[in-house]
């Protein structure tokens, strides 16, 4: 298995399945399965796999450290390069369907409602760390600099769960927000843990 992970195809694999969604989301837009609401039915999807990619990018380290498999590191770039695509077609379904890609309408939109304020903060430091997340910018920036920018996914977290918190403040539905935040917090306080048990 070990052995497996270093190579070529593990990775293929990995981006094969991350596409899975999008795969899966367009095949029913074109079959017209979306149902009565397709604009929140993909704003919503997309919005769903950028926490679960935010979940499984936040996963890689425990599980490298736990097991003693350095070589899933490899794949914590992808991931997150993934999880970034997922959260800008969340933005684009806003942008698009909700604003009729209207852009003075959406700056105007954004400080306005919460819920849209701290995704869009969220998906700027995920910019951030999309481009700069080639061994060129690691050279350019530094390697200190590059890792406090790219712990930013931390911020992201927090960031994703408020959104999500605020959207669904308005129909008092809390049940996924809780499944997403008690994941991220656990994955947040091992890091915590890990840190203050360090020798």
């Amino acid at each position: 298995m070990r052995g497996w992970l270093r190579t070529r195809p593990a990775w293929w694999t990995l981006l094969a399945l991350g596409l899975l969604p999008l795969v899966w989301l367009v095949l029913r837009t074109w079959t017209d399965q979306l149902g009565a609401n397709p604009a929140e039915t993909l704003i919503r999807a997309t919005g769903d796999w950028t926490l679960r990619g935010l979940c499984l990018t936040l996963t890689v380290t425990p599980l490298r450290v736990q097991l003693g498999w350095p070589e899933l590191l490899r794949f914590r770039r992808l991931l997150g390069l993934l999880t970034f695509g997922y959260a800008s077609l969340h933005l684009m379904g806003y942008a698009w369907f909700d604003m009729g890609l209207d852009w003075a309408d959406i700056v105007h939109d954004i400080p306005k409602r919460p819920f849209v304020l701290v995704g869009a903060l969220a998906l700027l430091l995920m910019t951030l760390m999309a481009l700069t997340s080639w061994n060129a910018a690691i050279r350019r920036l530094g390697a200190r600099r590059w890792q406090n920018l790219h712990r930013s996914i931390y911020v992201v977290a927090v960031l994703a769960i408020l959104h999500f918190w605020w959207m669904r403040a308005g129909k008092n539905n809390f049940n996924e927000v809780w499944v997403y935040g008690l994941i991220l917090a656990a994955l947040l306080g091992w890091r915590v843990w890990r840190r203050m048990h360090r020798p």
